[in-house]
């Protein structure tokens, strides 16, 4: 075929004769047309120091990020260890903060041990690898987190997806999976709509098989519970045997990293086999200070807990009672449908214009798909700023799609 180069693919040739080295991505520019013309265009949005939007779009539940003693926190762990961790854990990443940190944690949630990860992303990955593998069998709630997805991917388990919430259905997967070893996967707080995962439930029918539960409380840590110990704590299986817990620091903690929770010798294990742990370099000091300074501001105003709870209900129920179709917040995540991509997309924009930066989610980011804005609650917002939010919001609402209409 004329100005194709033989054996490259679709690659045109250069003056040479050759493959066009200038050519060789071209399917990325065809890509990202069809992107496009189906409204799924994605860009990065840099956001000032001093921003004056009224942020929620972030992951700041118990509004600590800016928090005078967590920055300090994290300030005087960078004077004392320097910018970066320096090396993978097993080497020189690892230091006295680190432990420091990871003992705090498990002392909170009630696990007997923790380790932490560069990001809550590494740490789903580490404890989906490391506690499977050919000859199990892996069963992951529809609406899972995408590390969740990836790291079921990377298992090479057999994985089997079953919907959303449906204990029945997990019921019946663990029961056809005989005497193999099975892991029920789930996260604790969806990030989507802000539902919970029925654990006890799920918990009850993994004992009765002999499978473990994994469970993802990156949504739930410093929100559910009493004064934020986390959803496993809150669902009765803090310290459980069986069962092994997620969690990221960016979030009610306001720094960054991730850390797997569980039995001490689930831990070990990680140590010695998690990829994301034997290969990565360290978190930096400074977010593990920060996340410790949260922790133990965390525990000394609990109250932050069920503030952004508060928030969340009194978000939810005045955007629906604006006649907005709002999800049933259980932790800190409020949801509202919009009738298409291209109307998801305009409207956190024209909310972005009038002061109050939401969330956007459109498929394929959302299992459903059905596009929607997402609105995480704050324990510092003041009824004044929920009231403005709500104003906003329901001011920007596009017309409803006709009947079967858009996702």
């Amino acid at each position: 075929m004329p100005g194709v180069a033989s054996g490259v693919g679709a690659v045109p040739v250069d003056g040479s004769g050759g493959p066009d080295p200038a050519r060789v991505f071209d399917w990325v520019d065809r890509r990202a047309e069809l992107r496009a013309r189906a409204g799924l265009t994605r860009v990065t949005r840099p956001r000032s120091a001093s921003s004056p939007l009224l942020d929620l779009a972030g992951n700041d539940y118990l509004g600590l990020t800016r928090h005078p003693e967590v920055v300090a926190a994290a300030t005087s762990a960078t004077r004392e260890w320097g910018a970066g961790a320096t090396g993978s854990r097993l080497v020189t990443g690892t230091t006295e903060l680190h432990e420091e940190l990871e003992a705090e944690l498990a002392a909170f949630t009630g696990a007997e041990a923790a380790l932490v990860f560069a990001s809550g992303y590494a740490a789903n990955l580490a404890a989906l690898t490391a506690l499977t593998g050919p000859g199990t069998v892996v069963v992951a709630d529809a609406y899972n987190h995408a590390s969740l997805i990836d790291g079921c991917r990377l298992s090479r388990a057999r994985t089997v997806v079953f919907p959303h919430r449906d204990v029945a259905a997990v019921e019946r997967e663990l029961a056809a999976a005989g005497s193999a070893r099975a892991l029920v996967v789930t996260d604790s707080v969806f990030s989507v709509d802000g539902d919970a995962a029925p654990l006890a439930e799920l918990a009850a029918v993994c004992r009765a098989h002999g499978a473990a539960l994994l469970v993802d409380d990156a949504h739930g840590l410093g929100v559910l519970g009493g004064g934020g110990v986390g959803a496993l704590a809150a669902a009765g299986l803090a310290g459980a045997p069986d069962v092994v817990a997620t969690v990221t620091l960016s979030k009610s903690l306001g720094a960054q990293g991730g850390a797997v929770l569980g039995p001490r010798r689930v831990v070990r294990h990680l140590v010695e086999t998690a990829r994301t742990f034997i290969f990565d370099t360290g978190l930096a000091p400074a977010c593990v200070g920060g996340a410790l300074g949260a922790l133990r501001l965390l525990r000394a105003e609990p109250e932050r807990a069920a503030r952004v709870r508060a928030v969340a209900r009194r978000l939810a129920d005045a955007l629906g009672g604006a006649g907005l179709a709002v999800s049933v917040p259980e932790a800190a995540v409020v949801s509202v449908r919009a009738p298409s991509p291209e109307a998801a997309v305009a409207w956190a924009a024209a909310c972005r214009e009038a002061g109050v930066a939401v969330g956007c989610f459109r498929p394929p980011s959302v299992p459903d798909g059905m596009s929607r804005l997402r609105l995480t609650a704050r324990a510092d917002l003041t009824p004044e700023q929920v009231a403005r939010v709500v104003e906003v919001v329901a001011a920007t609402a596009p017309a409803p799609a006709a009947e079967g209409g858009g996702v």
